[in-house]
């Protein structure tokens, strides 16, 4: 009798939910952030990289302005990206996205290359969390090197 009984979804690839995570992607990707009310609940938290110290999403779409400076062009890419929902033991539902990100630095036209994973938390089919974990070393080590290159050529006047 209980094998007979339907269970509950814990696991799956297809979802309102992760549908809801892709359209946030497209988002980004096209610079809607405006459109992120649809996807971002009012309370949503943002942590990149940190455990601290979330961007809350009244300031969400100036922390992604203000990075958008750096590049020319940046985007997910649409090839070899994996999403998942689960529903935890708890019974939170969470999608995974497993995602390859190119950004062209303005500077120096450098393309960069970055796999990274990002997990939201979802209530009512909106995002109330969402965590992303990348290494953004080449990042860095581009930007400090325009930097110092900046800075050598203030010295030289």
């Amino acid at each position: 009798m209980v094998a007979c009984q339907e269970q509950e979804t814990r696991y799956t690839q297809k979802s309102p939910e992760i549908e809801t995570v892709k359209k946030h992607i497209d988002n980004y990707n096209n610079k809607n952030y405006g459109m992120n009310v649809s996807v971002l609940a009012d309370s949503s938290q943002s942590y990149f990289n940190v455990k601290e110290k979330p961007i809350l999403n009244k300031d969400i779409v100036a922390h992604h302005k203000t990075n958008d400076e750096v590049y020319s062009k940046r985007q997910f890419l649409d090839a070899d990206q994996e999403y998942e929902m689960v529903v935890t033991d708890k019974g939170e539902t969470w999608v995974n996205a497993w995602l390859d990100w190119q950004g062209t630095i303005a500077a120096t036209g450098k393309v960069i290359n970055m796999p990274l994973h990002m997990t939201f938390k979802m209530i009512d089919n909106k995002i109330v969390r969402e965590y992303g974990y990348w290494d953004p070393t080449e990042i860095v080590l581009e930007l400090q090197k325009i930097e110092a290159q900046q800075a050598a050529e203030v010295d030289m006047e």
